[in-house]
């Protein structure tokens, strides 16, 4: 049976464990403001980044059908760690059983085909959580479409708390973004251009500028999305014609609406207001 629809509406779905992923969707609004969008954090079982495979896949996958029973019928992962953990599997064994016509799509190829684009050395830094440079997922992929370069992965465990405690921009922010840049750029001189593997860390961009040599090209993933999101639409346009247009964004998050409105605030630079989101009561299919 495939997953019903609650509404006459199909926004754009966006996905994350959290908060980050409002950056991605800030970048998204930018470029095609025309389009409904669902945002849905998990913010109750956050972070994922230290979680195992499969427990991200099973609360990523809870996440996906709940949005598809909301209208979605694109589902972007705004999160590195789901999109790594999650998205193949979903992809490969899930939509075939649930709905072949629905796609779910992430944020670490359209990344990695942009390095491809800027990198002059052939040497790439990554700067994500643990889980996501555990994964290997950005080495997978840089292996798949650019044999040729060479990444550098950086965990760095402190950077997301940074931001949901609103430190981002304090002068102890200064001490753990240059530790841990300093750690990576020390592996290779001529590291040419840094990922940001991690959808809060351009919160912490103009710190994490400051602390990279001179000539390093920091790549943020949030117009990266956008972009390549918007080139899928023109490439598929059975998928785009049935994405509703009324330019409304709904914004979820399975922990307090008023928590979350609050510190969407300072991702989205305006005042939004949230609903309450059971992912895990939804029907079985």
């Amino acid at each position: 049976m495939k997953t019903g629809e609650t509404s006459s509406e199909c926004p754009i779905g966006v996905f994350d464990s959290g908060y980050g992923g409002l950056s991605v969707l800030r970048e998204i609004q930018r470029l095609l403001p025309q389009y409904d969008y669902l945002y849905l954090g998990d913010n109750a079982r956050a972070p994922y980044g230290t979680r195992s495979f499969d427990i991200v896949y099973k609360f990523t996958l809870e996440a996906v059908k709940y949005m598809f029973d909301k209208g979605c019928r694109l589902v972007i992962l705004a999160c590195n760690t789901a999109s790594a953990k999650a998205l193949r599997s979903i992809q490969q064994n899930d939509l075939p059983r649930i709905d072949p016509t629905r796609r779910v799509l992430g944020v670490i190829r359209p990344t990695v085909e942009k390095v491809g684009e800027i990198t002059r050395t052939g040497h790439v830094g990554l700067v994500g959580t643990p889980g996501t440079v555990k994964s290997r997922s950005y080495d997978m992929e840089i292996e798949k479409l650019y044999p040729d370069l060479h990444l550098y992965s950086q965990a760095c465990p402190m950077w997301v708390p940074l931001v949901e405690y609103k430190e981002f921009d304090s002068p102890g922010a200064d001490y753990f973004v240059k530790q841990e840049l300093d750690r990576l750029m020390g592996r290779r001189s001529d590291i040419d251009t840094l990922i940001l593997g991690c959808t809060h860390y351009p919160l912490l961009y103009d710190k994490i500028v400051k602390y990279v040599p001179e000539g390093v090209s920091v790549v943020s993933q949030g117009r990266i999305t956008a972009e390549s999101l918007a080139d899928y639409l023109r490439r598929h346009p059975e998928i785009e014609s049935r994405c509703s247009k009324g330019g409304h964004t709904t914004y979820m998050t399975t922990e307090s609406p008023e928590q979350f409105a609050d510190l969407a605030s300072v991702f989205l630079s305006r005042e939004i207001e949230a609903e309450h989101a059971d992912i895990t009561s939804r029907p079985t299919c």
